[in-house]
């Protein structure tokens, strides 16, 4: 049981540092997590190049200068899976922490 909530830990520490490599506002990203920008380093000195080279692997859609209505529309359906990852991931949490209680 605590092994499965230190990994829970972790995935969500790596999907912040994606998340702040992805868009390069680390103090937003800190914000957002509720964590000073000196724990987000300290995540991105954990987990950066593990999580660099998982975005490399990945397929993503980099817009153009000029994107098309499909270019959009195809980044609009990237994020919206992101955004239900991550709604899952915290009601998980959530659901960890109360049986941790």
């Amino acid at each position: 049981m605590a092994r499965k909530k230190v990994e829970a830990i972790e995935d969500v520490k790596k999907k912040y540092v994606r998340m702040a490599l992805e868009t390069g506002n680390y103090s937003s990203i800190a914000r957002k997590a509720g964590i000073s920008r000196g724990t987000l380093r300290a995540w991105m000195n954990e987990y950066g190049d593990e999580i660099r080279d998982q975005m490399e692997d990945t397929e993503t859609t980099i817009l153009s200068e000029n994107p098309t209505k499909d270019e959009l529309m195809e980044k609009y359906e990237q994020a919206m899976k992101l955004l239900g990852e991550k709604e899952l991931e915290v009601a998980m949490l959530k659901n960890l922490l109360k049986k941790g209680k």
